[in-house]
Order: structure tokens, then C-alpha cells, then sequence
């Protein structure tokens, strides 16, 4: 089951770091329509994926990391979603002078290393029970099944449990 969860989290990364590394050269060649349409894939992706890390596979990584660290994760995907949100704001300016591309590169590169640092997390996801690894599956399905985007998810259900019960 454990192998299920991690096959499917390191194909989510992948794309994530695909469309990342695609959006910086978009930027860097100032094509804000292919950086757009990038954005929208994205944020098409990163909802459903932040929502069941947010909701069930963080909760379930306290154990492992402590609070601490899993705030962290938190902290990072609220500067994600600035970022995201930037970018958008980048990409329909239209024609963008090399300073904004090589800003909107910049901002992007911010994004990978936690896209990478993510990934890992599926080793520890081993050590868990298979009941919890079936809760984090189940809710995988659940939010790629509603498919709320990144930007809809945040204004519509986002909540932060482990926040919350701190």
C-alpha cells in the first residue's frame, strides 16, 4: 500500500517539477501566454495535491517530524500559494521586460526545492500504518475527485489542522 501512495506522490512531483521547469522558460523567453497557461495546469494540480497533504498525510507525518517541521510544510505552502499568485499577476502583464522575467524566474526556482524536499517524504510514509496510508489514499481520491484548483481550494475549503491544534 505504501508503494501504491509513493508511486502516485513521486508522478504528482514529477509533473510539478516539469511544469515549474517549463514556466521558467517560459519566463525566461517572455512568452506570458505559455507561462499562463503553465500557471493554470499548475494550479489544476497543486489544489487536489495540497489539499490531502494539508488535510491527512501532514496530520499523519506529526509523529515522525513534531510539530515543528510539519508547520514548516505549512509555512512553505503559503508561500507557494504567494508565489503562485504573483506569477499569475506576472504572466498577464503581457509583454514582460527582461527585469520581470528574470523575477518571475526567480520566484519559480523558490518553488523547487520544496518540490524536491516533498518527495522525500514518501520514505516515511513507509513507517506508517497501512490504515493510515489507506486514510491518505482515500483522501488523494477525494480531492482529485472534487478537483478544486489551487486558488478555489484556498478561498473555498482550506483548513490547517495541524495549525489548528497547536
Amino acid at each position: 500500500m505504501s508503494d501504491q501512495f509513493s508511486q502516485a506522490f513521486r508522478e504528482e512531483h514529477r509533473l510539478v517539477r516539469d511544469a515549474l521547469l517549463d514556466l521558467v522558460e517560459a519566463f525566461q523567453k517572455r512568452d506570458s501566454f505559455r507561462a499562463q497557461s503553465i500557471l493554470e495546469e499548475a494550479a489544476k494540480l497543486a489544489g487536489p495535491h495540497f489539499r490531502y497533504e494539508e488535510e491527512t498525510l501532514y496530520p499523519y507525518l506529526v509523529e515522525i517530524f513534531g510539530r515543528d517541521y510539519i508547520e514548516k510544510l505549512l509555512d512553505d505552502h503559503n508561500r507557494i500559494i504567494e508565489t503562485i499568485s504573483t506569477l499569475v499577476e506576472f504572466s498577464r502583464n503581457g509583454q514582460l521586460s527582461d527585469g520581470e522575467a528574470q523575477t518571475a524566474t526567480d520566484l519559480v526556482r523558490t518553488i523547487l526545492p520544496h518540490v524536491s524536499d516533498c518527495d522525500g517524504l514518501s520514505i516515511m510514509v513507509e513507517r506508517l500504518s497501512s490504515e493510515k496510508v489507506q486514510s491518505i489514499l482515500q483522501s488523494r481520491d477525494r480531492a482529485f475527485s472534487e478537483n478544486l484548483d489551487l486558488f478555489r481550494w484556498v478561498g473555498e475549503v482550506r483548513k490547517r489542522p495541524v495549525l489548528a491544534a497547536a
